[in-house]
């Protein structure tokens, strides 16, 4: 950790330090931590900083990060992490009718309970700004000018943009109907991030470390079926077919079911542990047999990462990638792992074929020629 001792500052590099650092929200050893980088010039940031926070150094990764708290959300110009009962409070009558008509709208759609948290959230950002001006007599112009608001003062990635921008595309034409409000105004071009997945190497190493029965088989069917670790937490007993070896994942992402391939070298290990702990419903429980917390699966996977010495700053979703890449290199036909993964458009599929590029792997360098 960075010595936090105060340093005097001037108040004016209160203001500047939101546009000193590119940021990134994430998660270390159980702790929410804004994540920051730390180029040419950054050290020297960083020491002003400290007289405002602490700052900590990972040295093993050399990365920087401070504390994910709502005062140093603020003090980077970040939006808020949740709104919370005093955030809705903020919002005046007259825009608290239109966020009502807003919810009602989207269970009335069916849209899902992530969904509804999202865009509730997004929608009453704008409330909050606005006042007391009613946001059903906003103009294309001002949208226009808010939406560039939050790429100047918030400083919001293209995600977020997108994310605040679908938000405001719903209640504009699906409570207002106003088809055209939203025509004009660009949406930022996302970054082609590729998915971070582990090789067989490391797959090996973190289910050798698991020696809980129960963490062991969430790692193995995450990977082996290539698994959201919603669909994990959600799996029921009975959607498990070993007779055509196939498992049933019902109302995934996009309300959708389908059928995926159980492997056949867990059997016996599923059947040990149906007879050690008798799951009466969900295949891997939690309190009162319902199922298993995301969080505590999150967990399981970050333990085994730490065991195994794998120190990537990747996720459990990493598994479900890491199934996709595996599959693509031992010459899997794409459209299969397109159905297998449930991806309703090819193209979402079709990302995994950058990281699994032979050909290009096996470009020498000029320099390995000297």
């Amino acid at each position: 950790m960075y010595n936090s001792k105060p340093i005097d500052m001037k108040n004016t590099y209160k203001s500047q330090i939101k546009n000193w650092f590119q940021t990134q929200l994430g998660t270390f050893e159980n702790q929410n931590v804004i994540w920051l980088n730390t180029e040419e010039h950054c050290k020297i940031k960083i020491q002003k900083l400290l007289s405002y926070t602490q700052v900590f150094h990972n040295a093993h990764q050399n990365t920087t990060y401070i504390l994910d708290t709502p005062d140093n959300r603020s003090l980077l110009g970040l939006l808020p992490k949740n709104l919370g009962k005093s955030a809705f409070s903020q919002i005046t009558p007259v825009n608290l009718i239109e966020l009502r008509k807003f919810q009602d709208q989207l269970i009335l759609k069916g849209f899902s309970n992530n969904t509804q948290r999202t865009y509730t959230t997004e929608f009453a950002q704008l409330l909050q700004i606005l006042g007391d001006f009613p946001a059903n007599e906003l103009s294309a112009e001002r949208v226009r000018a808010y939406i560039l608001y939050c790429h100047q003062e918030f400083k919001l990635s293209e995600n977020q943009i997108h994310s605040r921008i679908n938000a405001l595309k719903f209640y504009y034409e699906k409570v207002l109907h106003q088809d055209k409000i939203l025509i004009n105004i660009p949406r930022p071009k996302k970054p082609l991030l590729l998915p971070k997945s582990l090789n067989i190497e490391e797959i090996k190493k973190i289910i050798q470390v698991t020696e809980n029965l129960k963490h062991r088989l969430i790692i193995k069917l995450c990977y082996g079926m290539g698994l959201r670790v919603s669909e994990i937490i959600n799996l029921k007993i009975e959607d498990i077919d070993s007779q055509r070896m196939q498992v049933l994942i019902q109302r995934s992402k996009g309300k959708k079911d389908r059928y995926v391939n159980l492997p056949e070298n867990i059997l016996e290990e599923l059947r040990a542990y149906y007879k050690e702990f008798r799951p009466e419903n969900y295949l891997f429980e939690g309190q009162n047999h319902g199922p298993y917390n995301v969080r505590s699966a999150q967990a399981v996977f970050k333990l085994a990462m730490k065991k195994a010495g794998i120190h990537k700053r990747i996720g459990i979703h990493a598994l479900r990638h890491s199934y996709a890449t595996h599959l693509l290199e031992y010459g899997t036909d794409i459209s299969l792992i397109q159905k297998l993964l449930g991806h309703n458009n090819i193209k979402t599929t079709l990302i995994y074929t950058q990281t699994t590029d032979r050909l290009v792997r096996n470009v020498k360098s000029p320099l390995d020629r000297i």
